[in-house]
């Protein structure tokens, strides 16, 4: 019972995210990546993710728009042109990572439209966010509430697993900065060692020459 209740105050204590909205507007072409606008998320590895875009206009309204899903690690999922009304894009992270949703709005040559834009609306869902519960709970033939708590369990466990893997993201952190100090410690005691070396062999050095000219 303590453990339900745990993951259900859990649930209901994790940050509600909402759809972001923004206005696209329309360039002529030119320098596409100086236009194009990415917005950044972080995804586990093996995870499903979910990307809705809602986009204003229609297509033939002198503009177009263009939709790129990738990876930091140049990982290309979705690259759909001419992106107008609802779309839904799916696909599994292959590494633990960043991954961008970038939007190019284009303008048509000697179209009449007058400052175009595209007002867009884009919803990103990850991990148990991104499955159709709807679908699992007819599948299974769960009640709702047993659906309600399957979700609420694997939301739990994927805080479970980034928190794991935030504490061994923080060990192998830990590790290279123990192991930094230590390369710099050794560095600088071999530094003070081959001065103060440099210095004696100077001083033996100049004595022995000054010995041989007989200046002492």
């Amino acid at each position: 019972m303590m453990a339900l209740t745990m993951k259900l105050l859990l649930a209901f204590l994790l940050p509600l995210v909402a759809a972001l909205k923004f206005d696209m507007p329309a360039h002529p072409g030119h320098e596409s990546a100086k236009y194009e606008r990415c917005i950044r998320n972080f995804v586990a590895k093996e995870q499903l993710v979910v990307v809705t875009v809602n986009a204003g206009g229609f297509r033939g309204d002198g503009q177009t728009l263009n939709l790129h899903i990738k990876d930091v690690l140049h990982n290309e999922f979705h690259r759909p042109r001419d992106v107008a009304g609802e779309a839904r894009y799916a696909f599994t992270s292959h590494h633990d990572t960043a991954f961008d949703v970038c939007f190019e709005n284009i303008r048509v040559p000697n179209h009449p439209t007058q400052n175009p834009h595209r007002a867009i609306e884009l919803d990103i869902d990850i991990g148990a966010d991104a499955k159709d519960w709807s679908a699992i709970q007819a599948g299974e033939k769960l009640k709702p509430v047993e659906a309600d708590l399957k979700r609420i369990s694997e939301t739990c466990m994927e805080v479970v697993n980034e928190m794991d893997y935030l504490r061994h993201r923080e060990i192998k952190l830990r590790d290279t900065n123990e192991s930094t100090n230590e390369r710099v410690k050794w560095f600088a005691l071999g530094s003070m060692g081959m001065l103060i070396s440099l210095g004696v062999w100077q001083v033996i050095y100049l004595r022995a020459y000054f010995r041989s000219k007989h200046l002492i």
